[in-house]
């Protein structure tokens, strides 16, 4: 099971030949994703070779294979991890009863809507950034954005496989639908707000791929927890991918912040900005936006439809099984705040109802780690600033603080009052503006834009001047 089938049309580790009908479904819409890459994919770029990694099995020693590779020959495909025998479902009322290889019946239409909204996230965020290529810091960087949009590619693939092998005739317009609805469009948009945003800088990139892709990370834990279990397998062998996609955001702002730091050092008495780097405090800007944005991602803190998920076993809390000894949830209650009048109260609500909000603050507390590195690299040089992440009620749109207002701190505040210091916590115009200016393609192999740090390495034992993208 864990060998892949590169002789198939479509890569797989599922034994599609065994399937007629979902093979010829899945071959006929093979098309339609790549009319889809080459329309909104990177641009220009699909006639360069680029050192990409390739899974060539889902063993440990064997989902990375690096190679050049053009992206429009890139193999795309379906790739679970194997089946562990006996799994039972992890949590809910279900609890300990043996995990289904088909869908229930009664669980059909929620599963189904579960799969869409994570399956729709990945093309969106290639749609977001297929511009960048234009701009990119240095070739290094470059290779890192088109490995991001591959992999998004083929987890569009994974979920897909699931759509159209158990859902059928539905399966296969959902399919369809995913390929006709465009980030940002104002007719037929993404399903989730966030994958709408524009992403038009390289600092977005980074704090995108930092921020809204940890919680890709913590939605794809979730469901690795799943009592379905193909869809239990299909996360867990894409979260192996996920994580490339944080570290380029991690160490890409990392890298930003070292090298303003190293700006300030040189030149004391001048804002960086007169430098051609990125000041500190718009940095935090940048992270205050992406990270509100992307805690908006997991729904209201208080969910009917959250508790009927983990009570279906349909989701789970992320390490259901390693980090909780009680996996149903029925006596506990979580504490969350609310504003009444000016203050803040605190009501406790039934676990299973809070279930967004407990993956919430696991995304959070991780958040922190990356914050915590940035915050190293500014001691490194001796500089007196600390970034921090906004407190969750800040910069809301969706849940109960929707259309309240407070400050990064969380402190309640009045409209007035919050519009005349949003300046402050977001990046306005000008901001943006300046950031802009920065975008500069840089295409010489070893050479990097003047607002960011070269890596402390290169990718897979390769120098830090190694030619990744063959221009």
């Amino acid at each position: 099971m864990a060998s892949i089938d590169y002789e198939s049309k479509i890569p797989n580790n599922v034994d599609l030949a065994s399937d007629k009908r979902l093979q010829r479904a899945l071959e006929k819409w093979q098309p339609e994703y790549l009319d889809w890459w080459h329309q909104m994919g990177p641009t220009d770029y699909e006639a360069n070779d680029i050192y990409l990694r390739t899974a060539i099995s889902v063993e440990a020693d064997g989902w990375a294979h690096f190679g050049y590779v053009k992206m429009p020959d890139y193999r795309w495909g379906i790739f679970l991890e194997p089946q562990q025998k006996g799994r039972v479902v992890p949590c809910g009322d279900h609890y300990g009863e043996e995990a289904w290889q088909e869908v229930p019946g009664e669980f059909r239409t929620e599963l189904r809507r579960i799969i869409v909204t994570q399956a729709d996230t990945e093309p969106a965020s290639v749609e977001q950034q297929r511009l960048l290529g234009h701009t990119a810091p240095s070739l290094y960087d470059l290779r890192n954005l088109f490995q991001v949009n591959v992999e998004e590619g083929r987890h569009l693939w994974a979920m897909v496989y699931l759509l159209q092998r158990y859902f059928g005739k539905d399966g296969r317009r959902e399919a369809e639908e995913l390929l006709e609805r465009r980030s940002g469009n104002p007719d037929r948009p993404r399903i989730l707000g966030t994958f709408n945003e524009p992403i038009t800088t390289w600092l977005d990139f980074f704090m995108f791929t930092m921020f809204t892709d940890r919680d890709g990370k913590f939605q794809l834990l979730a469901l690795a927890e799943s009592g379905f279990d193909p869809l239990a397998r299909t996360c867990r062998f894409m979260l192996t991918e996920e994580a490339h996609h944080m570290f380029v955001g991690q160490t890409g702002v990392g890298r930003v912040i070292k090298r303003t730091c190293e700006v300030m050092q040189e030149y004391p008495d001048a804002c960086p900005s007169e430098h051609g780097a990125i000041p500190l405090p718009l940095i935090q800007k940048y992270i205050n936006f992406w990270v509100s944005s992307s805690t908006d991602l997991y729904g209201s803190e208080i969910s009917s439809n959250a508790a009927n998920y983990f009570a279906a076993g349909l989701k789970g809390r992320a390490y259901e099984e390693k980090k909780y000894t009680e996996h149903k949830a029925m006596d506990g209650s979580y504490v969350i705040e609310k504003l009444e009048g000016d203050r803040l109260v605190k009501e406790e609500v039934p676990l299973r109802n809070a279930m967004n909000e407990v993956l919430r603050t696991e995304y959070l507390e991780d958040n922190q780690k990356g914050i915590d590195y940035w915050n190293r690299i500014t001691a490194k040089h001796n500089i007196d600033f600390n970034f921090c992440l906004p407190n969750r009620r800040f910069h809301r749109n969706i849940g109960l603080y929707t259309g309240l207002h407070f400050d990064v701190e969380g402190n309640p505040m009045s409209k007035e009052d919050y519009e005349a210091r949003v300046h402050e916590w977001l990046p306005n115009d000008e901001d943006r503006k300046f950031v802009t200016s920065l975008m500069v393609a840089v295409k010489e192999a070893g050479q990097f834009a003047g607002w960011i740090a070269p890596p402390a390495k290169g990718l897979n034992g390769q120098p830090v001047d190694f030619e990744y993208v063959k221009l």
